[in-house]
């Protein structure tokens, strides 16, 4: 049975700085190690949680959403510019996921008291149930991906990827 490349110790990155250090030897493949490495990453990690939360009938950037108005605290209710500082996705994303939730009967939007021109998003009772079963699905998945690293090694990457993630804002 022949070797995939990942039980050869080897990714795709790995074959792609070597095309390019083959064609073009003067190029420095560290960052770019680095930098597809991420994107890679980033790719794949998506896909896996979208995969966890399909049995829950939710997308990755739904639980973004949901998550964020849970861990904002009762009343569990945020200004759409609030919620836009407070999540990984576009605004672009954002209109249509909350049109989405809002038709699911996860949330209700209604107008803020200082600004009536201003929906504010709120979970309902079954969006708030709907968020605390799948947020637990969601963290099992984080721990299930990088079960590879010990706790020690996953400190570090978390501390290193801060660092790069502040200096690029």
């Amino acid at each position: 049975m022949p070797k995939t490349s990942a039980a050869a110790g080897k990714d795709l990155v790995d074959q792609l700085l070597r095309d390019w250090q083959r064609e073009r030897p003067d190029l420095n493949v560290t960052a770019m190690a680095v930098v597809g490495r991420i994107l890679n990453l980033g790719r794949a990690l998506e896909a896996r949680a979208n995969d966890s939360l399909k049995a829950l009938g939710i997308h990755y950037t739904d639980l973004d959403v949901l998550a964020t108005l849970r861990r904002s605290g009762k009343p569990y209710r945020l200004t759409p510019t609030v919620l836009r500082q407070s999540v990984l996705i576009t605004s672009g994303a954002m209109t249509a996921c909350l049109n989405r939730l809002e038709k699911a009967g996860l949330i209700s939007r209604n107008p803020e008291d200082n600004d009536r021109r201003s929906l504010a998003a709120a979970l309902t009772a079954p969006g708030l149930a709907l968020i605390d079963r799948a947020i637990v699905v969601r963290f099992a998945e984080a721990e299930q991906a990088v079960a590879a690293l010990s706790r020690g090694e996953q400190a570090e990457l978390s501390k290193l990827l801060r660092k790069l993630g502040i200096s690029l804002h």
